[in-house]
Formats: C-alpha cells, structure tokens, sequence
C-alpha cells in the first residue's frame, strides 16, 4: 500500500506528488475568523448598540456633529478592540513556529534531514536518541529502542519497541511496534515508515477533539455581561418613562426629548469601559511575558486573579525535573550527596567530613558501577552541563562526578557488551574489559540485585559471603530510603572468564557481589515551597497531581508544604489514580476537593478532577504538557502548559503558558492577575460615578424642566477623554502590599458590592449637587449658557481627577499609600487638564463642543467644590474601616 522500499525509501518525485496529494505533516490549528468578521463582533457588546442607537437617532435628527462623535467613539472602541485581538492571533502563530523538529530521512537511497512538516505518508525515518517523532510510524527494525510517550498516554516510563506484530484493537500503550508523533526517542536506535501523517495521527485526533470544545467566560467577564445587560434594560425603561414624562408632563417637543433620551443613555454608559478591560489585559500581558508567563488568550490575564485552586504537575513544574542522589549506602556506611541537578557540583560525605574515595573503597566501586553500567551521558559545554538519555541514568554520573571520578573511566574500562533493562528482568548489565579482565557491573531494583548477590563488599572493600541477616537488614535500609519519597537503585559487579566477550542473563543468576544502593529524587525547586506557602496565604489551594508512586508524592507534598495541621496532627491526604476510578461522580466531588496530593494519577482523571472541583463553583487553574493533559487544560478555568516540556496540543489547549515550566511563575501571574483585576475594579469604581452623575443631572433636567447643563456630545467628550487620559493611568497603579494575604475574589460577587454602592453613590451625588449649583450660579449671575455649560463640563472633570486620586487604594487612605508612588497618574492629569484648556479656550472646540472660554474666578469655584469630594471619600474610608463593612472580596 506505501509502495516504498525501506533501503531506498521514497524517491523526491514520490514524495512532492504526495506531499501535494495528502498536505503537509501539520496538525491543523483551529481556524481564525477574517479581519472583517473579527471587526464586526467588537459591536455585539449591548453598552456598544445602545451608542449605535443613539448615534442613529442624533443622525435622524440631522445632528452631524453628535453623531459624528458618538460613531467616533464606537468606532474607536472597535479599533482598540480589534488590534489587541489582531496581536493576541499573531502571538500564537508565532508560538506555533517555534518549534521545528528534524529528523533524518531515507529520500533517493541518500540519508538526508528534513524538517517534520515536509516528512510524507511512506518516507522512511531513522530514529536515534533525543529524536522527536515527527508522524505515526510502523516500526521496522529497533535496537534497544525506548520511547517516552508520557505526553500522549501518561505513562512516565519509557517503552521499550519491538517489531512484532499486534493486534489492531490493542490499546495505545500495547502497540510497541508503532512510534507516535510528538513522542520523544530516549535510548536506542530504530527505523520505521510513516503510516499516518498531520490530522490522522493520534495526536492529530486529540487535536482536532479540541477544537470543537467550548470557551468559558471568565468570571468578570460574566459579571460585566450581566451588569451591561441590566443596565440595558435601566435604559430603555428610563427612556420610554422619560419620553412619556416629557410629552404628558411638561409638554416637551419630541425633537427636543429624543435629544435628551439620546444624552441621558450616552451619560450612563461607560464608553471607555471596553476599550479599558481591554488595554489594561494587553499590558497585562506585557507583565507577564517578563515573568515567564506567556498569555494565549486576554481574559486569562483577569481569571488568574480569582483562581481559586491550583492544580499542578509534579515533574518538572513543582520538582526540578532532573533527578539527583540524595545518598548512598556503601560498605556498611551512610554517605550524603549535596547539590541538586545535573550540574556536578557538590560534595559527598560521610559523618559531616568530605570523603576521600581512596580512604571509601567501596563507595568507589558503588559509583563506578553507576558510571559505567549506564547509558546516558552528561556532557560539559562551555558554562553548562547538557543531559542526554534517562534522567535516572543521568543522576548517577553526576553523582559519580562529584566524587571526581572522570569520563575517562568509561574509555579504560570499555565497554564490550551490554543487557538493557527490561521490566521482566529488573536489571540492566554491562560487560567491560578491564587490562584483559572481564567485568560485569549490574544496576536494578533492590529485590532483584540482592536475589542474584551472593557476596558483599565490607567497609574495606573486602569481599564477604552475604548472609540472609545481612539481606534482612539491606532490605530494611532501602524501605527506610524508599519511605521516604526516594527511588532506590542496588549495584553489583561480578568477573567473568577473560575469553568471554559477551554478557548473557545467565551470567546473573549469582556469584553477583553487592556493591550498595545509591537513592535519589526529584528534588522540590527551592523557590517553589515559598511560592506555595504565598499561595495558600492568598486563599489559594494548590493540589498535587502526580503519575509517580503514592509514597513519592506525598513525601514531596510535605517537603512543600501541602500539608495541614488538625488537632496537633501533621497530615497530608493523598489518594490514587485507582481510588479515584472506584469513585461515583457524587463522591468524586468530595474526594477532590479535600484531597490534597493524587499520585498515580492518568491524563484523562485530571479531566474528571477539574470537572468535580468546578462543580463546586471553583476557579480552576490546571498545568499540563502532555497531549492526554489538553482535554483538562481546556476544561479548566485557566489551562497552563508547560513551554519547555509541553506538546503543541497541550499548548493550543491552554490559555497560559509557562516559558521556565517553574511553578513559581504561576504564583507570579496570579500575583499579576489579582493586581489587573485590582486595577479594573477601580477603573469601575472610578468611572461608574460620572456616568451615573451625568445620568442623575439629565433626569434632574428632564423632571424640573430645566435647561440640560451638559449636551450629549460634551457627555461624550467627558468620558472619552478622561477614561483613556485618566482612568488609563490606573493600570500603573503597584500592586498593593496585602494583594496575596487576601482571599480571592468569589466568583458570584456582583460586580459593585456594599462599599462600592456606597462610594459610587457618595460621588454620584456630589457630580449632581456640584455641576446643578455651579451651572444655576453662573446662569444667575448673568453668564451665557455656553458658558455656564462649560463650567459644568470642567466641575466633572475636576471632580474625576481629585476622585482619581481616591481610587488608587479602594480600603487605603491615598494619604497613607503616598501620592507620588505612581508617576503615571500625574502625566494623565497633566494631559488632562491641558486638554480641558484646549477644550475652554480653542475657537474650534467652541464651535464643535458648543464650549466658551470661562474666568479666574469660576476656576477657583470649580476647584474648591471638587477638592470636597476627595476630603468626603477619604472620611468615608476611615469610617467604613472603623465599622469593618468592607467587603472581604475588596482589596
């Protein structure tokens, strides 16, 4: 059916005509909406059609120049809307392209590299370690060929391939004669053909599962959705009363009402609230990046700062990812290893004192067998330490390194012959010439080892007869390591004839001298256990999900910090991936919410965890790299992929993803993701007033029969400016000091709770009183209406800088948290007040905004009467603190 030879593979010919036939070996990305199409949503928003409304109505009445500002407005809303949307689509494209595998390619009889995307249905591929698989392929030939394809089954230990022939309906796992796409070759070499390429390879199915999977609004946006809706409704009843009011009432032209009807509705909606949600996500995201933390999508910037559980992977994001020997028992003797990682440095000692290992026989011969009976490498390249192979394997030549045994080892003790580890032997052996004698060295699990010994090396490096006493008491000292959350390794050596040059597995069945264990982990990153603790502090649960060992999970887990304290009892409650199978859909529920580490667990329960805790009106976060991982990391409220070790699956799955794969950089973007929620609940508390306070002036107006003080496109004028001169300025607010001592923000707050009704209010109120007497004053004391309008549109204006001021800290006195900590709002005030300069005084703007040119003195009123409104809001804090009725959800 390939019609391909394996010696020759494919020749160019074939392979362009199949390339053109069946496309290039890519997984297909979700396609994107056209620019027009995506220009056209930023106008669904219903405070967006209430201006298309009211524009259409200033349009019918052949006010130009309103309609023309309020069109302006939409329009640039749109536009803002639009281009962060526009570079939100070209990040990810860029993300896609990063990562470019190649892989050698049989073409024409002739070896050559390919990248993956040009690999073809037929094209026959060499496999060696470290090679990322580019397609599904049937295997051919292999020669100790391992697999690790954790990232499409979960399963974290690599699998050893074959050619054999296996049944079709066998489970993915079980087909170990095929190589997956996107799974990594760790040990051995092998040749195989590619049977499916792109969309059809397994990680290709998985792929194309998510994108048919929905988005989930995060909670602000769900709070602002149900806000804009309510006030919609407010609107439009406001609107039919006022319009009958004004006909049957004070007898009012519909020319006239429909004037006001239109500035009433462009008073009370928060023009620049969408353009402000948007801009302070953006830049956000800017944050972000610098903390290692790239943002797929906007609205995970503002669902960190309400997460609420943290559901994160062991390896590789809390650990290290790089297993490290922590001790060694050799000779009859305890030795400690300090250092982590791969990095060799470090000291091993014995009773607090460094070791000389020709004082410690026998722990040399324990570490030359972890040198020599291994197939990794670990190679020094200028300032760093490259690993290549098994991180197991790796750990045992850095811990051989720090005892300063040399590479050279491995050249005067060659190797001639080698048994690879497999699951049903428990051992890996190599055969090594030593000056013409023959060596075996052997590395396993401890039962085995200790099955096939018959001797051990005393302290003295003496050989001695190892009795079942000594076995008894050998095995307790590895149950003692292995309690404690470390994977244990036994070594042996035995010498065989000089004229044998090959190793059998006969060989081993005993006459084995037991050399000692050497234990290791995957060590906790150090930064990690402060993260947590901040975590917790701020609310925050963090779980452990693991697919490693029960005992190893927890001990990490306590090393952590995931434990808890109950009546002066340390605990820490763990369960298993087997457990949790055997749990009802009710139970499971309970399980993952009071569980604090899941060990053994597989991909796809992550998904059913995320789910339960979810049902509980959690706020999820879920980190994942594998290609199983993406159906949760979709789930999830916030997907986060790992950038290092993370699939492309895992990642288009995700909303975030981490650069350094480094829990501590979660801990960071929550810690961002609370400041930017911060900053948009003050931008509402800020700006709702005004709206508002224009509103109440307009009805007062209506109601009384009075002279509008403000005109519609003065309203607009009003909120357009000062929402991007001033209320942008509070994006550069600092974060507040007690941002990760505070719970998070509960997901059914409403989006204006007791003390923001309360402040809102106060400053609504104060607009109204302040622009009616100002505007009554000037017109009684014989001022034109332009101008006492002016004065009017300038007592707002004043009102929401000295309120701005306010609204930096909503609990905190801004006497307190210091006026100069955010230079950027003195620049937006700058700005401002040039503008209202521009505004006053340019003959232009007079004849657009229907504004004059106003005095000394009326400035002077302007200003004492909104300076009042920042002295009543500051009382009010302190009283409102006095009387502990701020909501726990503020800040």
């Amino acid at each position: 059916m390939l019609e391909v030879i394996p010696e020759k593979g494919l020749s160019s010919t074939e392979a362009s005509s199949r390339l053109q036939k069946f496309g290039e070996n890519t997984i297909s990305v979700k396609k994107e909406k056209s620019s027009i199409i995506s220009f056209l949503l930023q106008f669904k928003q219903p405070l967006v059609l209430i201006l298309v409304i009211a524009g259409s109505i200033t349009a019918m009445l052949q006010e130009w120049v309103d309609t023309g500002v309020i069109f302006g407005v939409v329009i640039a809303n749109a536009i803002i809307g639009f281009i962060q949307e526009h570079k939100a689509n070209k990040a990810i494209q860029a993300l896609a392209r990063i990562v470019k595998s190649e892989n050698v390619v049989v073409r024409n009889g002739e070896k050559t590299r390919l990248f993956s995307h040009e690999i073809v249905l037929g094209d026959v591929v060499q496999l060696r370690s470290g090679d990322k698989i580019p397609a599904d392929m049937r295997l051919l030939h292999t020669k100790d060929l391992k697999i690790d394809e954790s990232v499409l089954t979960g399963e974290s230990v690599a699998v050893k391939k074959q050619t054999g022939i296996f049944s079709s309906s066998s489970m993915l796992a079980e087909r170990k004669n095929m190589a997956f796409g996107g799974t990594l070759v760790t040990n051995g070499y092998g040749v195989g053909i590619v049977v499916l390429t792109g969309n059809e390879t397994e990680t290709g199915k998985i792929s194309q599962t998510m994108r048919k999977a929905e988005e989930l609004e995060t909670p602000l946006t769900r709070r602002i959705s149900y806000f804009s809706k309510n006030l919609l409704f407010v609107i439009l009843g406001l609107s039919v009363l006022t319009f009958v009011f004004g006909i049957l009432v004070t007898q009012r032209s519909p020319t006239e009402l429909f004037m006001e009807i239109v500035a009433l509705s462009v008073s009370v909606i928060p023009e620049g609230l969408p353009a402000a949600m948007t801009i302070t996500l953006a830049i956000g995201v800017g944050y972000m990046a610098k903390r290692n933390s790239i943002i797929r999508k906007l609205p995970a910037v503002e669902t960190l700062g309400s997460t609420t559980i943290i559901c994160s992977d062991k390896t590789g994001t809390i650990t290290e990812n790089q297993m490290t020997v922590s001790g060694i028992y050799a000779g009859g003797k305890f030795y400690d290893v300090s250092g982590t990682g791969f990095q060799p440095i470090g000291q091993i000692k014995h009773n607090q004192t460094n070791v000389n290992l020709n004082e410690h026989k026998s722990l040399r011969q324990c570490l030359i067998a972890g040198l020599l009976c291994n197939d990794s490498d670990l190679i020094q390249k200028e300032n760093r330490w490259d690993a290549k192979g098994d991180p197991t394997e790796v750990a045992l030549i850095t811990s051989a390194y720090k005892a300063n045994l040399k590479q050279t080892l491995r050249e005067s003790l060659n190797r001639i012959d080698a048994i690879p580890f497999e699951s049903h032997l428990q051992f890996m052996a190599t055969l090594h010439d030593d000056a013409g004698d023959k060596l075996i060295y052997v590395k396993g699990s401890v039962e085995k080892i200790l099955a096939m010994s018959s001797y051990q090396l005393n302290d003295n490096a003496e050989t001695e007869h190892l009795t079942e006493t000594n076995i008894t008491k050998l095995q307790e000292i590895s149950d003692s390591l292995a309690s404690k959350g470390l994977r244990v390794l036994a070594f042996a050596k035995k010498k065989i004839p000089r004229e044998n040059h090959s190793v059998q597995v006969s060989d081993m069945n005993s006459e084995l001298v037991f050399l000692g264990f050497q234990a290791m982990l995957d060590p906790p990153r150090p930064e990690v256990i402060e993260a947590i603790k901040e975590c917790q502090n701020a609310g925050i649960r963090v779980k452990m999900i693991t697919g490693d060992n029960l005992k190893t999970a927890v001990s990490i887990g306590m090393q952590i910090g995931l434990n808890r304290t109950s009546k002066n009892k340390t605990e820490i409650i763990a369960i298993t991936g087997k457990e949790l199978q055997e749990c009802s859909e009710r139970d499971l529920v309970e399980v993952a919410n009071k569980t604090d580490v899941f060990a053994r667990v597989l991909p796809e329960q992550k998904f059913s965890l995320v789910k339960a805790l979810q049902s509980r009106g959690d706020i999820v976060a879920m980190t994942g790299d594998g290609v199983n991982d993406a159906p949760a990391l979709k789930q999830a409220d916030v997907g986060i992929a790992m950038g290092i070790t993370g699939t492309e699956v895992a990642k288009e799955a995700a909303d975030v993803i981490l650069t350094d794969d480094n829990f501590a950089s979660i801990k960071s973007a929550v810690e961002e993701g609370r400041r930017i929620l911060d900053t948009l609940i003050k931008f509402i508390t800020w700006t709702l007033p005004t709206n508002f306070g224009e509103g109440l002036v307009i009805l007062a107006s209506i109601f009384t029969g009075i002279i509008l003080p403000i005109l519609p496109v003065q309203i607009l004028w009003i909120n357009m400016t000062t929402a991007l001169a001033l209320g942008m300025m509070l994006i550069f607010e600092p974060k507040e000091m007690d941002i990760m001592k505070r719970p998070p923000r509960k997901p059914n707050t409403p989006i204006l709770t007791l003390d923001m009704i309360i402040q809102i209010s106060i400053v609504s109120a104060s607009i109204l009183l302040s622009v009616y007497g100002l505007f009554d004053w000037h017109l009684n004391d014989g001022y034109s209406i332009d101008e006492s309008r002016t004065v009017a549109v300038n007592t707002i204006i004043m009102i929401e800088i000295f309120y701005l001021l306010n609204c930096r800290s909503l609990t905190k006195s801004i006497f307190k948290i210091g006026f100069f900590t955010n230079k950027f709002i003195f620049i937006g005030i700058a700005i401002m007040l040039l503008l209202q300069i521009f505004f006053t005084y340019s003959p232009t703007m007079n004849e657009v905004f229907h504004s004059h040119p106003i005095g000394i003195e009326s400035w002077l009123k302007i200003i004492c009467v909104s300076f009042l409104v920042l002295i009543i809001i500051e009382i009010k804090k302190f009283t409102l603190v006095k009387l502990k009725i701020f909501s726990k959800d503020h800040n």
